[in-house]
């Protein structure tokens, strides 16, 4: 199983047109977020089909998206949101209507042990806190906003991430005293930051669509691994990595 980082990614999107898929790799492009569990899902159905190489690249929703529409191919899209997806729609991108199969919320991640004492959104807004956000374009990012407008607090990040791994490497490098990141971000960070529980969270709760795409070379593989992420085994593997329930 192969994933792109970000400079594959470029490559990818830039040299569509002239590096063909190899006939037995299942392209799937989906939010950084998903990571771990998708990467779960993709063995099984490795397993399930000797020979096939599931592929994966890992983003922003909103970067995705862009470089679909720029052709960068592939067989299956799924979002953090719902925005990014009814973008694939309306560029014509998705063979057929997207499914629903988890939803995500927001927890402030610490370096381990919460060193600062943090305990609020309020407490991001100190002077000596070194905070980071997703930008406003990426599913984690708006979600942040909506936690924000929710506790009355306007948030200066010192810089502002195109993933929310990349906010969590931020926490976990030392660059940050702390990032807003989805709740399964920190459980798959393996003791590496600390969750700091938020109410506002509620508030901001993001929706994850998946779809097969209209250009898939592979559309039966395409949606059996749909089926396979909102069937039984791919939802206790999303809940193990705590996503909630679509």
């Amino acid at each position: 199983m192969r994933r792109l980082g970000g400079v594959a990614l470029l490559t990818a999107a830039l040299t569509a047109c002239s590096s063909p898929v190899p006939d037995n790799t299942l392209t799937v492009f989906a939010a950084a977020s998903l990571k771990n569990a998708f990467t779960d899902i993709g063995e099984r159905l490795e397993a399930a089909h000797p020979g096939l190489e599931v592929e994966f690249s890992f983003a922003g929703s909103s970067d995705l998206v862009t470089q679909l529409t720029q052709g960068a191919p592939a067989d299956v899209f799924a979002s953090a949101d719902t925005r990014n997806m009814d973008r694939a729609a309306a560029a014509g991108l998705l063979d057929g209507a997207p499914v629903t199969f988890a939803t995500n919320r927001l927890t402030i991640a610490v370096a381990a042990g919460n060193p600062k004492g943090i305990g609020s959104l309020r407490d991001l807004t100190r002077t000596d806190t070194a905070v980071v956000l997703c930008a406003a374009q990426v599913p984690c990012g708006a979600a942040s906003r909506t936690a924000e407008q929710a506790a009355g607090v306007e948030l200066r990040p010192v810089s502002e991430e195109t993933s929310v791994a990349d906010v969590l490497n931020k926490v976990i490098s030392g660059q940050a005293d702390a990032g807003l990141v989805y709740v399964t971000d920190v459980l798959g960070a393996g003791g590496a930051v600390s969750a700091v529980d938020i109410p506002e969270a509620a508030q901001a709760v993001n929706t994850y669509p998946i779809a097969a795409l209209a250009e898939s070379v592979k559309p039966a593989l395409a949606r059996e691994f749909v089926t396979t992420v909102t069937g039984p085994v791919g939802q206790e593997i999303l809940r193990t990595a705590g996503f909630g329930p679509p």
